[in-house]
């Protein structure tokens, strides 16, 4: 089997490229901040929780019309703006959030009919499970699993007004005019389609709740329906 990926989208394999894939297995580096301390062995540990890019390289070639092949791969790929999704047949039940960043340099043969280069892609540290895109819809209290070992950050429609309840956290909705409010709680953001919805959320912890490992109680209470996309990820 010929590997490839898609990005944004778009299938690699148009272009008649395909791929190796001896960097999708990294893992990113964790940004710690060490602190030394005057008289003190050792370092105290400041920011634990941050997670750094990676890098990742496919080492990549293509075989069939290879001029005409790389002018399109070289136009698609330069014009993609921020990060997008990228999915490979090495991990297909997840994807990362990528931007390409080059350069796209090649090495021809067969009389520049074919030839190898690397494509680079800089990822956030998360693999996301396209499980956890799928929405799961509560109207009474209930559980929420999380299949990983890393706080998720949902994105959640709540209709009506009241509170919603995720394990020890609460999202309380008040005075909304709207049959509905999403609520996104990685951009710590709320809104109706693009009207701007905050004045109506209130949280009741210093952060938008997340879905912690394991089992979460799910309550509502005046809420008459949430639809939560966890946003499952690991790295």
């Amino acid at each position: 089997m010929r590997n490839y990926f898609t990005f944004n989208g778009k299938d690699c394999r148009d272009f008649g490229v395909y791929i190796s894939g001896q960097g999708t297995f990294s893992a990113p580096s964790r940004g710690y901040d060490f602190i030394q301390v005057p008289g003190r062995n050792g370092d105290l540990i400041g920011n634990e929780r941050r997670l750094e890019n990676l890098e990742l390289t496919y080492p990549a070639f293509v075989y069939v019309d290879y001029k005409t092949s790389m002018r399109g791969l070289r136009s698609f790929l330069l014009s993609q703006i921020g990060y997008k999704r990228l999915i490979d047949t090495y991990h297909p039940d997840e994807y990362r959030l990528a931007c390409f960043v080059g350069p796209l340099e090649t090495e021809t043969m067969n009389n520049n009919k074919a030839g190898n280069f690397d494509l680079v892609f800089m990822c956030k540290p998360q693999r996301y499970l396209l499980s956890g895109d799928e929405v799961q819809t509560f109207t009474a209290a209930d559980t929420i699993r999380n299949p990983t070992l890393f706080d998720a950050r949902p994105l959640i429609r709540v209709y009506g007004n009241g509170t919603l309840g995720l394990g020890d956290e609460y999202i309380t909705i008040a005075n909304s005019p709207y049959d509905y409010i999403d609520i996104d709680c990685d951009l710590m953001d709320a809104f109706r389609g693009a009207t701007n919805c905050n004045q109506y959320v209130t949280v009741s912890g210093n952060d938008f709740p997340v879905i912690p490992p394991d089992e979460t109680g799910i309550s509502l209470s005046g809420i008459t329906r949430a639809d939560i996309t966890p946003r499952w990820w690991q790295v």
